[in-house]
């Protein structure tokens, strides 16, 4: 294996640990839930998902488990605080 080759593959495993170097600005994923799959979505500086409970209260499981997944790789705005979880 090329010696350049084996450098990117050790800079990408330092990167990998390193998730305060990655910002997520949006993306859309389909999150399969107990009862349906449904569209999440970060986008605009906001949270988006198909699932009923989120229509009334603009949070849900989903983005709430997002939330506790992607941690630091969210911006600050991605974050519900007054929903914290342990």
């Amino acid at each position: 294996m090329q010696s350049s080759l084996i450098g990117k593959i050790e800079k990408a495993k330092r990167y990998a640990q390193e998730t305060d170097r990655v910002t997520f600005s949006e993306f859309s994923l389909k999150f399969r839930g107990e009862h349906d799959i449904y569209t999440t979505e970060f986008k605009d500086g906001k949270w988006h998902c198909t699932c009923s409970f989120f229509s009334n209260w603009k949070i849900c499981s989903h983005t709430m488990a997002l939330e506790k997944i992607l941690g630091n790789m969210l911006p600050g705005e991605a974050h519900s605080s007054q929903f914290a979880m342990p």
